[in-house]
């Protein structure tokens, strides 16, 4: 597919669809549970049907209709799929899909997914579950999938180092249905807000655990999951795009849809926008985004690193230097994050610095050209919105 997209001016609403990582853990915990749960404005999309898929092959009753999904749960009772779980491109479906199939008392699941999944890490994860009573390994020796599973999760203690927070919120999740207790030591720990968003579904749930900040986790074992009703809140990352565009030449956007008290950590998208100068509204029912002209500043994108590609973008529109840091994991993402904004920011005119661990981005005047999105979907909305705003 090959998207034109020409200077325009952007006035106007848009409602934000459900979030992604919300909607996953939804059907996870909606699969686990004993008895029908209903999720309501579910996000529709590749990823969040990919989780429901694996779900399914594991043996819960998903009904999808428009606005409403109704889950009928297992109660811990996973069965071992018929075939291949195929993950497509989510990588959060992978990562909590594998800690679920640990807990399989009986047969093996395969989990696997696209080139793209096929590539990224999921080695530290892997070897948690197994310290923890699990047996998983990588099909190709490298640490990522296809990974074979046979559980059962008996609980135990063991060390992870979570380049992604995706790790720790699958022992999360599925911990508190093994057999016995376990305890988590945590050496590093990327994306907090993401766990962050894993502690609030749980202590919805009343599940136990205790925990020594977002070092040490101790989770009490056997527990179960009860049904969920809950409506699924606007997705942050999604917003960054519409935000972002808000923020550029003469335009004006409202948000309709999220919910600033949200645990989601990409909210924190609407003051990183302020501190670079847009005008920002946050109203009951709508934020509005004003454009103004932007300054450059330094921001730590750790907690966030979806919304690297489009703060790269605003970069490229500030006055002076800006700096986005501390965000090794975007190499680990659909693509390597900072390497293609570089490159696909450069062939605009872009003036691009890479870091280990972020971006460099000098106000540059971006001119029209062919770029590739290197099958990213947050690469493409973000090279769309500098689309509009070129010479």
């Amino acid at each position: 597919m090959k998207l034109v997209c020409e200077r325009s001016r952007l006035r106007g609403e848009v409602s934000i669809p459900g979030s992604k990582s919300h909607t996953i853990r939804a059907v996870a915990i909606a699969s686990l549970a004993d008895g029908e749960s209903r999720i309501r404005a579910p996000l529709e999309s590749e990823d969040s049907r990919a989780a429901v898929e694996a779900f399914r092959a594991l043996g819960a009753q998903i009904e999808t209709r428009p606005d409403l999904w109704r889950v009928a749960g297992v109660g811990g009772q996973l069965r071992a799929p018929e075939n291949v779980i195929d993950v497509t491109n989510s990588g959060t479906t992978l990562r909590i899909a594998m800690g679920s199939c640990a807990l399989l008392r009986s047969g093996m699941a395969v989990l696997t997914g696209d080139e793209q999944i096929r590539r990224r890490p999921g080695g530290p994860l892997a070897a948690s579950l197994t310290d923890l009573g699990a047996r998983v390994r990588s099909t190709r020796g490298n640490g990522c999938a296809p990974f074979v599973i046979e559980g059962m999760l008996r609980g135990g203690e063991t060390t992870i180092e979570a380049v992604t927070s995706q790790y720790l919120s699958s022992l999360l999740l599925n911990t508190p249905l093994a057999e016995g207790d376990s305890t988590i030591h945590v050496s590093l720990l990327n994306e907090q807000p993401y766990v962050e968003m894993t502690l609030d579904w749980l202590e919805k749930q009343g599940i136990q655990l205790e925990r020594e900040g977002f070092k040490e986790f101790r989770i009490k074992g056997a527990q179960r999951y009860r049904p969920i009703q809950r409506r699924i809140p606007g997705d942050f990352s999604s917003a960054t795009f519409f935000l972002g565009a808000g923020a550029l030449g003469e335009n004006e956007v409202d948000l309709l849809g999220l919910d600033m008290n949200d645990t989601q950590g990409d909210r924190a998208v609407v003051d990183y926008i302020r501190q670079m100068g847009a005008r920002v509204e946050v109203m009951d029912d709508r934020i509005r985004v004003r454009a103004r002209q932007l300054a450059g500043c330094e921001i730590d994108l750790n907690a966030t690193p979806d919304a690297l590609p489009m703060m790269a973008v605003l970069g490229c529109f500030a006055r002076g230097t800006t700096r986005l840091v501390n965000v090794p994991q975007a190499r680990l993402k659909e693509t390597d994050r900072i390497a293609v904004m570089r490159e696909e920011l450069g062939k605009l005119g872009g003036r691009v610095e890479e870091l280990a661990d972020g971006l460099v981005v000098h106000e540059s005047a971006l001119n029209g050209a062919e770029v590739d999105s290197h099958g990213d979907h947050r690469v493409v909305m973000a090279l769309a919105i500098a689309g509009c705003m070129l010479k």
